[in-house]
């Protein structure tokens, strides 16, 4: 099929590469602009442009690409399909109606249940047992188009976001290029979502991880899990802050409300700290200033006691 390809991170690159190998004529990709990275404000080619420009494929960057000027410059590629996963931008109804066969969706969870921006980062947070991929037919809302084909992946018990990332990065490059030769013969039957079970994904922020010591040892190492490696949950300890990267629940049953981040134990291998409800163990954590380290080699230079705080 002649595509056009609409993806920025590295979650996108997985599907481009699997649609190149398969033998589609990729015409443009499409991607978001360059970002200045870092103090040094050196620019930066999102994922996608650097995984097109390996295989000689032109790439359009339009700020906005429901601008009329930018629609024009997609029509005069007359794809088949238009390619859509983790773009970053809504597709204007005059976009999706463009190509043959619309645009098709590689939406990180099986829909409907997590629609929106950070589905992978809140399935896991949520506790879920499993997750997937979903291919969906674009329409105008968000994430509501219909079902075309899905893979169910199942979310192991220290499974963090970012290895859960590289799975259905996987798994929806592999469902595309099986779906998109039914797509053309026409042997798929769309399934419309149940919008009853639907909920919206709030975008990542900083400000989520932000650790609650009130809440369950159950909760705190699913965050830890879940924000994992971005934006990552953190606390503090006398004013500086600690990001967990990874803990374990030492215990269910604690009442620990009254004592709700205070350490209650401390060993040459382990910090066990009071939750609302049970006990957490941090297993791997990183200091303000510091590197990241397990918790052993993190005592050797930390002189951490039971009886102390994290702050509130």
């Amino acid at each position: 099929m002649k595509i056009i390809f609409m993806g920025t991170p590295d979650f996108s690159v997985g599907a481009l590469e699997a649609l190149v190998a398969a033998g589609h004529e990729v015409v443009l990709v499409v991607t978001q602009p360059d970002k200045a990275k870092g103090r040094s404000g050196q620019m930066q080619y999102p994922p996608v442009k650097e995984c097109a420009q390996k295989y000689g494929i032109p790439v359009f960057q339009p700020v906005k690409v429901k601008t009329p000027e930018a629609v024009e410059e997609l029509r005069k590629y007359e794809a088949d399909v238009f390619v859509v996963a983790a773009f970053g931008q809504i597709l204007s109804k005059e976009i999706l109606t463009m190509p043959r066969f619309g645009c098709v969706n590689i939406h990180a969870s099986l829909l409907p249940k997590y629609r929106g921006a950070s589905p992978i980062n809140w399935c896991i947070i949520n506790g879920e047992q499993e997750t997937g991929v979903t291919i969906m037919q674009m329409d105008e809302g968000v994430d509501t188009g219909d079902i075309l084909s899905t893979v169910t992946v199942p979310i192991a018990q220290d499974e963090t976001a970012e290895s859960l990332f590289e799975k259905l990065s996987k798994e929806g490059a592999k469902l595309i290029v099986d779906t998109l030769p039914k797509l053309e013969r026409g042997e798929l039957t769309p399934i419309k979502q149940d919008d009853a079970k639907s909920s919206h994904t709030k975008m990542m922020h900083k400000s989520l991880g932000k650790i609650d010591w009130q809440k369950s040892a159950v909760e705190i190492e699913r965050l830890v899990r879940g924000l994992n490696s971005w934006p990552s949950a953190y606390t503090y300890m006398n004013g500086k802050s600690v990001k967990l990267w990874r803990c374990a629940v030492a215990d269910n049953d604690f009442d620990g409300m009254e004592r709700a981040g205070e350490l209650v134990n401390v060993t040459k291998n382990a910090i066990d700290v009071a939750c609302g409800r049970g006990i957490l163990q941090i297993c791997e954590l990183q200091l303000e200033g510091k590197k990241r380290m397990d918790t052993k080699t993190f005592l050797l230079g930390n002189q951490w006691k039971a009886g102390m705080r994290f702050d509130r």
